[in-house]
């Protein structure tokens, strides 16, 4: 699937979902345009879904604007589907199930708003089903936009004076998938930061890792198929939780902020038409997370609270296993995650500045033979402050990375598929196109390895006229794929990408393909600030940072003058 947007003048940043009728198959933003215009284009494997695509569907894509006098950029936009009819050697699901809202049928989005909606559908499953695999779909919006920087509970009021009330529930949050009322696994979420997140400079044209396609969490529930393959109709839910504290002791919530946009798709593989598909009542182990919390206040000379420090820690295992027997006879089926958090931060000068330095780490294991060890980790340090006459700004620097080691058979394509390219731009070698083979290469290996960061730093000045912003943005991509048949533990390399920006303009672009390279390194643009025009209404200074009530999220600047590419 391609994806094309172009834009220009002003406008806020929007979140996008694609539906296959009442199936979230696709979940996007928008960059903030400048007034001469933008065009971005995303590329998307949709094979997971070949189950639908092979029946007529009603296509929904929503993507809610606003164009005015004020808000002039339009979204322009253009998707197209290619289709392939060469074999397929990976299997996909059979059947594919919503746990949405389902709204279709009024030509809605189905996408439930958590905590307001209840996430709760129920579904009969036909009984030859051999493998289930449910993908999550969980963004904060509004209040739980920057969830990551929230403060306990306890500790809404402590600058209430300065910040006003600031957003609660702990910087911790888990989503959870419940079967009949029974935890089935958890998603420990990304911390996705829109095109006008913190501080808009850091985003131009380097968008934040995931903001344009952001990513679905698989959870394996083969274990269940016994009691799901029943005949029965069975309930399944969503839920977003954060952290209730009291007396230094934390506890899961029952809840979060407003709001969650969620979804879940739940991925049938059937056996043969006609068997029915049995085993034991899966066993259940999901204790209580282990959560340490600490928090302290320290008071200035006037006895005003001044800073506030706390501490989260977290940990959690579930394991659900069964036996199963399906057309291919007996066999165990299991589902496993081990999962770590930890998180410091500091609010200093009454709340006005923050650092917020965060560690998330997850091993998902299935019998199936998947396997995903992933880490998130991030740091956050931002300020703001106010002139006479209305003006203030803004500054923020960031550090934070993704890491993905999938092993085995991911339910969304791993992209470690075989191919011959040939490069849209010259080689370094003698300035023509050249054809790069990745069919062996590609062949040798069983698992793949994305990992990325970005580091940068942005400042936001505004008066009562204008306004300003400018920074910079560093990110390293690397894919490799591994053999894990292989005696040794050695990587091959298949695609690396460095990229650095500077007041809006790219410095640096070095891209290889199987170590060949594609295009040779940007040569450095002249720098030029960037400037933006404030809009009326426009979210407040502590909402843009997360500490406290705002609007529906949407764009912090909205004009910007910069360099053609």
């Amino acid at each position: 699937m391609n994806f094309t947007v172009t834009t220009h003048g002003r406008q806020f940043d929007r979140l996008g979902v694609m539906y296959l009728g009442d199936i979230e198959v696709f979940r996007t933003s928008t960059a903030e345009p400048t007034p001469d215009g933008i065009i971005w284009t995303i590329i998307k494997e949709m094979g997971q879904y070949n189950a639908l695509w092979i029946e007529e569907q009603k296509i929904i894509f929503d993507l809610p604007n606003i164009v005015n006098d004020l808000y002039t950029g339009p979204l322009n936009t253009t998707l197209t589907a290619t289709f392939f009819t060469v074999p397929d050697t990976e299997s996909t699901a059979g059947m594919i199930l919503p746990i949405s809202a389902k709204r279709s049928v009024a030509n809605m989005g189905s996408a439930f708003a958590v905590p307001s909606d209840e996430a709760l559908v129920f579904h009969t499953f036909p009984q030859n089903v051999e493998r289930a695999v449910v993908s999550l779909a969980a963004c904060g919006q509004q209040a739980e936009e920057f969830w990551y920087t929230n403060v306990f509970t306890s500790n809404v009021d402590t600058f209430q004076s300065v910040t006003g009330t600031l957003n609660g529930y702990s910087p911790f949050r888990e989503i959870q998938l419940l079967i009949d009322g029974q935890l089935a696994g958890v998603s420990w979420p990304f911390p996705i930061i829109f095109t006008g997140g913190i501080v808009p400079g850091l985003w131009r044209p380097v968008v934040g890792i995931d903001a344009f396609d952001l990513r679905q969490h698989e959870i394996d529930i083969t274990p269940w198929l016994p009691f799901l393959c029943d005949g029965a109709e069975h309930r399944f839910e969503v839920r977003v939780v954060g952290l209730d504290d009291a007396e230094g002791h934390a506890s899961l919530s029952e809840t979060a902020g407003s709001y969650w946009v969620v979804t879940g798709t739940i991925f049938l593989f059937l056996s043969k038409e006609g068997f029915i598909t049995t085993g034991s009542t899966p066993s259940i182990n999901a204790p209580t997370p282990e959560i340490e919390i600490s928090s302290s206040i320290v008071t200035n000379a006037t006895g005003a609270n001044e800073t506030l420090h706390y501490t989260t820690s977290v940990s959690r295992s579930i394991n659900i296993s069964s036996s199963l027997k399906t057309s291919r006879g007996m066999r165990s089926a299991s589902w496993r995650q081990l999962l770590t958090y930890s998180s410091q931060n500091g609010l200093t000068s009454q709340g006005l500045s923050q650092i917020t330095v965060q560690s998330t780490n997850g091993n998902d294991t299935s019998a199936s033979g998947y396997t995903n060890l992933y880490a998130y980790p991030l740091i956050v340090n931002s300020s703001f402050a106010t002139f006479p006459g209305n003006g203030f700004g803004i500054k923020a620097t960031i550090s934070r990375g993704l890491t993905y080691n999938v092993f085995g058979v991911s339910n969304h394509r791993s992209d470690l598929q075989s191919s011959q390219m040939t490069t849209a731009s010259v080689s370094a070698a003698n300035n023509e196109p050249k054809t790069i083979e990745t069919l062996h290469r590609m062949s040798q290996c069983n698992s793949g390895r994305l990992s990325t960061t970005q580091a940068g730093s942005a400042e936001y000045l505004a008066t009562k006229h204008s306004s300003y912003s400018f920074g910079n943005m560093t990110q390293d991509f690397l894919f490799e794929g591994a053999d894990l048949n292989a005696p040794t533990n050695a990587t091959i390399e298949f695609y690396k990408r460095h990229v650095a920006a500077v007041n809006s303009s790219i410095t640096e672009n070095q891209e290889t393909l199987v170590g060949e390279l594609v295009k040779p390194p940007a040569q450095q643009a002249a720098m030029q600030d960037t400037e933006y025009l404030p809009a009326p209404g426009e979210r407040s200074v502590r909402s843009l940072l997360g500490r406290g009530p705002g609007n529906a999220k949407g764009g912090h600047a909205i004009r910007i003058n910069n360099m053609e590419d």
